[in-house]
């Protein structure tokens, strides 16, 4: 009997899965007009403003033209930033329609059904993040210094975002709420997290602080796939992406097993 089981419950998990990625997948593609053009325009205002206007003043930054230095920083905070928003959006979403209970009656497990949040995000966040490294390219090229370093950040930095999202869309009781985060903590950390400068450049106190930033670690992790160069110890960026994304997922699921947001 359980060698019968255990195949077949595997193979339920398996289809569940499936399910929950090509459902994202398809929620993405479908209101491609909202969830994939925004992203690629705003780099393109980045570019030109930051890059072609403000860039050719400031000259070379880590070695690199500043266009060039930028351009790491920008599709990884794409990356960031549709990650996370895709998560909470989804989650929060099914949890305000109601359907969310669909899911729980099922015979999925927990880990499961947040995995499959997960992977929508890397869907979102990756999808985003290529749209905004075509566009980088009408400015400027890209060197790609070590590429398992690139996808290594990548996926890592999706998943500690997804999960952000996720837990976000647990807690949060309207739709202010899961804005609540991206606007008054994400997006500051974001922009404080070396996107467009160098720390080296900031007095010793504010590098300092800079470094309790972990985006900033995620932002010259990536850059350093490409360019290789570096603000901090790549190795501590990846241990630091890798302790967010464990620590996150353990929460996720307490939260899940607690029913919080979900049972109430």
């Amino acid at each position: 009997m359980t060698a019968v089981a255990n195949p077949s419950r595997a193979r339920t998990n398996w289809i569940g899965f499936q399910t929950m990625v090509f459902r994202e997948f398809h929620r993405i593609v479908r209101i491609w007009g909202q969830t994939i053009v925004p992203p690629g325009v705003t780099a393109t205002l980045y570019f030109i403003i930051f890059g072609s206007l403000i860039g050719s003043r400031i000259g070379q930054m880590g070695g690199y033209d500043y266009m060039q230095y930028i351009a790491p920083g920008l599709i990884m905070m794409s990356v960031i930033t549709n990650s996370y928003g895709n998560v909470v959006a989804s989650f929060f979403g099914a949890r305000f329609g109601k359907h969310i209970e669909e899911i729980l009656v099922s015979p999925l497990p927990n880990w499961l059904i947040i995995a499959g949040y997960i992977a929508g995000g890397i869907v979102r966040g990756v999808l985003v993040g290529l749209v905004v490294m075509v566009v980088a390219l009408f400015f400027t090229h890209l060197h790609v210094h070590h590429v398992l370093v690139i996808i290594a950040s990548v996926l890592l930095t999706s998943i500690v975002f997804s999960l952000g999202g996720f837990i976000n869309a647990m807690f949060a009781k309207n739709f202010d709420h899961i804005s609540w985060f991206p606007t008054f903590i994400l997006t500051p950390l974001t922009y404080l997290g070396g996107v467009f400068y160098s720390i080296s450049l900031l007095p010793e106190w504010a590098q300092v602080v800079s470094h309790a930033n972990p985006i900033l670690y995620m932002v010259n992790g990536f850059r350093y796939g490409f360019l290789g160069v570096s603000d901090v110890n790549v190795g501590v960026a990846f241990g630091i992406m890798g302790f967010f994304a464990v620590g996150l997922y353990v929460l996720a699921m307490t939260l899940m097993y607690k029913g919080i947001g979900i049972r109430e």
